[in-house]
């Protein structure tokens, strides 16, 4: 990294990369506690097909210890359902974030800290000019 805690877009996709498994266990074990949960909610005896009160708080650890590993990471954990990562970020001289949500495979996306998910824009090609306004892009 460039600055301690700051990702490059060559890094961030990097370390993404090496994340997808462990983000896809996530979404499998999050699935697994919600029906879980919402067995034992609902008075299934035993809890239903998956278990009972015991794999749910095993699959609520797993959660924990999955989570713990992607933080471990540098990334910033801004959404469980869905999955939403920001990797901190510097383009152009400007603070970004680089925006992964649950579904995508790869890192294409940055938005500025103060302007949060409704300000996501693509992440500019480098080859060429970005729209004006846009960082990377001409003013």
């Amino acid at each position: 990294m460039t600055l301690p805690g700051i990702f490059t877009v060559e890094e961030a996709r990097e370390v993404l990369t090496g994340l997808l498994p462990l983000l896809d266990r996530v979404v499998e074990v999050r699935a697994d506690a919600r029906q879980l949960g919402a067995d034992l909610d609902a008075g299934a005896a035993g809890g239903g097909g998956l278990g009972g009160l015991p794999e749910l708080k095993a699959a609520q650890a797993q959660l924990d210890d999955l989570l713990t590993q992607v933080q471990g990471t540098g990334v910033e954990l801004k959404g469980f359902a869905p999955l939403l990562l920001d990797f901190p970020a510097d383009l152009d001289g400007v603070p970004v974030l680089l925006c992964w949500v649950e579904g995508e495979r790869e890192l294409g996306w940055y938005h500025r800290a103060d302007l949060g998910f409704a300000g996501r824009r693509r992440l500019p090609d480098r080859a060429g000019p970005a729209s004006p306004g846009v960082v990377g892009g001409a003013s």
